[in-house]
């Protein structure tokens, strides 16, 4: 990484906004060199610079306010489209809304709602996600893109997109946004039951692009590989913001593939990608072959990589893998200058802590000498900047949460971790109320009402346990009615067919216990199940299940798979997860 690089929102401001950036790439030494690349097609930065502007005619066009931007929600694949979108707006000054299209039903429009969109665009394959939500989006106007079609696409009866397009012209409207102009709203998830959107203008957006540009020392002659969803800030901010500061290009892939990784990189000379959770255990899986380091990547960025993980990929591929933390809001940074130790993010700044629920600094970690740590009770709480929000500018149309975020003048984070003595920064999961399987965040809240509305079932408390990889595998702890019994095949069946659960959300652990541990008010308190985890030592006599991958039913989860669950732990460098 270069020693050089900025800290989070500290980067110098590569253009005056995002248009004179786009307008520069167009018309100087970088116009005709390519800008994205998708299967066979390539643009250049003229081309999308001349393609952005039609985009921002339909956008001028279709503002409806003088109060506030055109909200433009998206709804695609990794597709052109979404970057079209992107750098429109960037002309225009309007604001684009990634819609997360694993959210459906009312849960997206809540979402479209929440941030105000004015026009939706999506493409036939989200087509039935839209139809379905149709009745609620009275005075939206709907766009369906048919210009990257897949086979199979379903038919839709939206207004095209292409042909709303081409009654503009690729003029450029020649308005200058400024910096501040609000470029995008990004969601992720929060503690409640309903996402949040983080506001990122045009400055949030290139400084950061200029500050991954330094940590990844990119020049005009990268290539990105974009294979995250572009709703996602890591793919925004590191794998597509440096191209347009530095006049490189990015490959987009429209879904993420394991087996198509190396083929990818490989064809469009991808230089460098990003990533976040899972991605590199799921390309590692793949059959290894005597060829795999014959790539031109030269760096990957993102995080929540184990260090078994980062250290096998960097071989096996020959990459410099910087895992880093990271977050949409962005105003927690280490460093990774200092020489690595294993587990640990970086090394966090002066203004880094690690606080208790009252904003008591809690003491430094302790470990035994195999590393294990010792007094996780008291070193374990939640990562705060006492220096302030840093480049975070706050969520749309939430101010509550945006004043909880920024108490006592503190960024206060929502993840936990804990410190060594030396100021190295360890990773210790979500706050109880967050769990993020295979790189998704998404709340616990409407997981525990919605199989507490199983008819045996009392109450539900989900929450996350270590995977061996990244991240979390789903549990659910449940108090049954007269504590009776339940059918595992016909729970599964239940979460499968009625509970309205999408895929990720549907439990892999279940733990039917007697009594759930719960606050005088009669909350329950989830921070003890996360301690608790699947730990017969901790759970005691409660019952515990789980669902093997592509199962119907669930299983006992046996003293073997306790120790297996422990050892994969160990073996992938996040022991420490086991004992927090």
């Amino acid at each position: 990484m270069s020693p050089h690089a900025p800290a989070p929102g500290e980067a110098p401001l590569p253009a005056a906004d995002a248009a004179e950036l786009l307008r520069s790439n167009a018309d100087g030494e970088h116009a005709g060199r390519p800008a994205i690349r998708f299967g066979d097609r390539v643009w250049t930065h003229a081309e999308y610079h001349a393609e952005s502007s039609r985009w921002a005619q339909l956008f001028v066009d279709r503002r409806r306010s003088a109060d506030r931007p055109l909200h433009v929600g998206v709804l695609l694949d990794n597709t052109p489209d979404y970057l079209f979108a992107l750098g429109g707006a960037a002309l225009a000054g309007a604001t684009v809304v990634g819609l997360n299209h694993t959210r459906t039903g009312e849960h997206l429009a809540r979402d479209v709602h929440h941030t105000d969109v004015d026009l939706l665009v999506s493409e036939p394959g989200h087509w039935p996600d839209v139809a379905r939500i149709a009745s609620s989006l009275s005075g939206i106007e709907l766009l369906v893109s048919h210009r990257f079609p897949r086979d199979g696409d379903p038919d839709d009866d939206g207004a095209d997109l292409d042909e709303a397009l081409g009654r503009l012209s690729t003029e450029d409207p020649g308005l200058e946004p400024g910096p501040d102009a609000r470029w995008a709203l990004i969601f992720t998830s929060g503690t409640s039951s309903a996402p949040k959107a983080v506001v990122c203008t045009q400055r949030r957006l290139l400084v950061t692009g200029n500050r991954m540009r330094m940590l990844m020392e990119l020049t005009a002659d990268d290539v990105g590989y974009v294979c995250m969803p572009l709703f996602h800030s890591n793919a925004l901010m590191v794998g597509w913001a440096p191209s347009i500061v530095v006049g490189a290009s990015v490959a987009v892939a429209r879904r993420f593939s394991a087996s198509g990784w190396l083929p990818d990189v490989r064809r469009h000379g991808a230089t460098y990608f990003n990533y976040t959770g899972k991605p590199l255990s799921y390309i590692l899986a793949t059959p290894r072959t005597d060829d795999d380091a014959d790539n031109p990547v030269r760096v990957a960025f993102g995080n929540e990589g184990s260090p078994e993980v980062l250290e096998t990929f960097a071989e096996r591929f020959d990459v410099r893998v910087i895992d880093a933390f990271g977050s949409t809001e962005g105003a927690i940074a280490v460093s990774r200058d200092a020489p690595p130790r294993r587990g640990a993010m970086g090394v966090a700044g002066p203004t880094v802590v690690v606080v208790g629920p009252d904003g008591d600094v809690l003491p430094a970690a302790r470990f035994d000498d195999e590393g294990r740590l010792l007094n996780a009770q008291e070193c374990v709480g939640e990562i705060v900047n006492t220096a302030g929000a840093g480049p975070f500018e706050g969520y749309y149309n939430n101010d509550e949460a945006t004043a909880a975020a920024l108490r006592r003048g503190w960024y206060w984070s929502g993840d936990l971790g804990y410190l060594d003595e030396d100021r190295y920064l360890y990773f210790a999961g979500r706050t109880a109320d967050w769990i993020r399987v295979d790189g998704e965040n998404f709340p616990a809240g409407p997981i525990d009402e919605a199989v507490a509305a199983h008819p045996e079932v009392v109450v539900a408390a989900a929450y996350g346990v270590p995977d061996v990889h990244a991240g979390d595998q789903l549990a659910v702890a449940v108090v049954l009615r007269d504590h009776g019994t339940l059918d595992p095949a016909a729970l599964a069946r239940w979460l499968d067919d009625e509970s309205g659960l999408p895929p990720k959300w549907r439990p892999r652990y279940v733990r039917i216990a007697r009594d759930l541990p719960t606050t005088g008010t009669n909350k329950v308190v989830k921070r003890t199940l996360v301690h608790q985890k699947l730990r017969r030592d901790r759970v005691g006599s409660d019952e515990l299940w789980v669902r093997d991958r592509g199962e119907r039913t669930y299983r006992r989860f046996t003293s073997e798979d306790e120790a297996a669950l422990h050892r994969g732990l160990v073996d992938a460098g996040r022991a420490n997860l086991w004992e927090i």
